[in-house]
C-alpha cells in the first residue's frame, strides 16, 4: 500500500476502511435516530381520514397508563398483514376466504368446475374432498 502524504504512514485502505466504521460507532452516543427525531406522523403512508384518525385514538387509549381503556404490555396483541394492515387469520387465512368466495361466484363462468376437484369440494363446501386434492390441488382455486 501506498501511503497518502510522505509524512503520513496510513494507508488509503486503512482510512476508507476506518471512514466507513465511524458512524457505526457514533450510533449508540447520540440519543435517538434522526428519524425518530423527525417522525411526527405515526402513520405516515395512511391517508388522512377517519380510520387513521380511529387507529391513533384507539392506541393512545390502550397505551395511556391510569386511563379507562389501558392495556398493561404484556396483554397486548397485534396482527399485521405484509403491507401492515391488521388482518386476521384465525379460522381462515383472508386470502384463502377470498378464494373460496371467488371460485363459488366465478363457477357459473366455468361449468367444468362443478365436476372436477378441488372446486367441486369448494363449490360443494366439502372441506375433506378440497384438502384431498392435495399439494397439487390446493393452490388452483388462488391461481383461479
Amino acid at each position: 500500500m501506498t501511503p497518502i502524504g510522505p509524512a503520513n504512514r496510513i494507508s488509503r485502505r486503512l482510512m476508507l476502511s476506518t471512514l466507513t466504521v465511524l458512524p457505526t460507532l457514533a450510533g449508540p452516543f447520540r440519543p435517538t435516530s434522526v428519524s425518530a427525531q423527525l417522525q411526527t406522523d405515526l402513520l405516515p403512508s395512511w391517508n388522512d381520514g377517519t380510520a387513521k384518525a380511529a387507529i391513533k385514538d384507539f392506541v393512545a387509549r390502550v397505551t395511556t397508563q391510569g386511563g379507562p381503556d389501558f392495556v398493561s404490555v404484556d396483554q397486548r396483541i397485534a396482527t399485521f398483514d405484509n403491507d401492515g394492515t391488521l388482518w386476521v387469520e384465525q379460522p381462515t387465512y383472508v386470502q384463502f376466504a377470498f378464494a373460496l368466495d371467488r371460485v363459488k361466484a366465478l363457477a357459473p363462468q366455468h361449468p367444468t368446475w362443478k365436476d372436477a376437484q378441488p372446486f367441486k369440494g369448494l363449490i360443494e363446501g366439502d372441506m375433506k374432498a378440497f384438502a384431498a386434492s392435495g399439494k397439487k390441488g390446493l393452490p388452483r382455486p388462488m391461481r383461479a
